[in-house]
């Protein structure tokens, strides 16, 4: 894909974040949904494109009685919406569509009309996985991490900082479910929950949604909102049992996205301004610093615990709070997009000075698929 060809013309998340019980997983896409498309200045009508994941594309295009000449449906954890919008910028490239809505959305708190998720028996993870006890997040991430933390050098202090800097940025943002500052010993005695992980180490609960429009980098002069470009993408998928066993094994999906990404912007580390790595767990941001190649593995867990990353510090990551302090409805990746559009916009509650390249790189399906964006305000 061509760099800055496309871009988000229109993003917005529901009209409330965190407990909403009064609404369906459906309600809150179609929330989202408007709530973007009132951003953009668009109509319904004007959609002709459509992604999103968990419930099908069919679906939610028939709540909001849409009829789009182009769908997807791709759906693998929480960085579904990265790999949508390299799959949208694509097709706006090839003339498939115009104007493409993404939504999400999730009542993980509430559990209002939300699908049920499973692990069939006969998949790999039934199979090789689940018979031992692995099985969703809290029993799977330990065992990656504390390998990390043994091979590395990483310390349970380091560790417990990821979750007091996030929450800083997290006091600066009104819609933060979680704003009161914490400090290391705060994580280190809260409740264990699955060693080394405890209770503020791991992300928040929560209901809401999201969604942005993207459209040719020539039609979005002439919208309301200042344009934010895609510079460059990347995308990758793999075993999850491979990437939780082989943690540091180079074709991981996290280290394959990322350089795809930056290769296409055709930008190198130092040109970064803000940083968005998906956090459902504390360890996701030092996995995320070392697969994207801004410094070595043993380096990450130091640098985030000198303040580097904390507002007024050399890399802005996370500025909304990230999932362990903003919310987390499930799959993070559409809200992570969301804060690298505001700060581009220069709208952002904790806006990034002079911020012009957003790096915004997710992580899904326990380890086993990764997609990165590069956003700029820029063409």
């Amino acid at each position: 894909m061509r760099k800055n060809q496309v871009a988000v013309v229109g993003a917005a998340e529901t009209t409330e974040l965190g407990i909403i019980p009064n609404a369906s997983q459906l309600q809150l896409h179609a929330d989202a949904a408007l709530n973007a498309i009132a951003d953009a200045g668009l109509k319904l009508s004007d959609i002709d494109g459509f992604a999103t994941a968990v419930e099908t594309p069919q679906q939610v295009c028939h709540y909001l009685g849409i009829k789009p000449t182009w769908v997807d449906g791709t759906s693998v954890g929480g960085c579904s919406f990265m790999l949508h919008v390299r799959h949208a910028a694509a097709a706006i490239e090839a003339g498939l569509c115009q104007t493409v809505l993404i939504t999400h959305a999730e009542s993980g708190k509430s559990m209002i009309g939300k699908l049920p998720r499973s692990t069939p028996p006969d998949s790999l993870n039934g199979q090789f996985e689940a018979p031992y006890g692995v099985y969703g997040p809290p029993s799977m991430f330990p065992i990656p991490v504390l390998r990390f933390m043994k091979t590395w050098g990483i310390t349970h202090e380091q560790l417990a900082s990821v979750a007091v800097v996030q929450r800083e940025w997290a006091a600066k943002n009104p819609r933060a479910m979680m704003k009161d500052p914490i400090t290391v010993a705060d994580v280190l005695n809260s409740r264990m929950i699955a060693y080394p992980f405890r209770l503020l180490q791991c992300c928040l609960v929560t209901d809401g949604g999201g969604a942005l429009i993207l459209t040719s980098a020539d039609r979005a002069r002439d919208f309301p909102r200042k344009p934010v470009y895609i510079m460059g993408t990347g995308e990758s998928v793999e075993t999850p049992m491979v990437s939780q066993m082989e943690t540091f094994n180079s074709s991981r999906a996290f280290k394959t996205a990322g350089p795809l990404a930056f290769k296409e912007a055709g930008i190198a580390h130092k040109d970064v301004d803000h940083l968005m790595i998906y956090d459902a767990f504390a360890h996701l941001p030092l996995f995320g610093l070392g697969d994207l190649g801004f410094m070595p593995y043993e380096a990450t867990g130091q640098f985030i615990a000198d303040g580097n990353t904390r507002p007024g510090g050399k890399l802005p990551l996370n500025t909304n709070g990230g999932g362990l302090s903003y919310m987390h409805s499930g799959m993070y990746g559409m809200y992570a997009l969301q804060e690298s559009v505001r700060q581009m916009r220069g709208i952002a509650p904790a806006q990034v000075p002079n911020a012009k390249i957003s790096v915004c790189h997710g992580v899904g399906g326990m380890f086993a698929a990764s997609g990165t964006i590069v956003f700029t305000n820029e063409r």
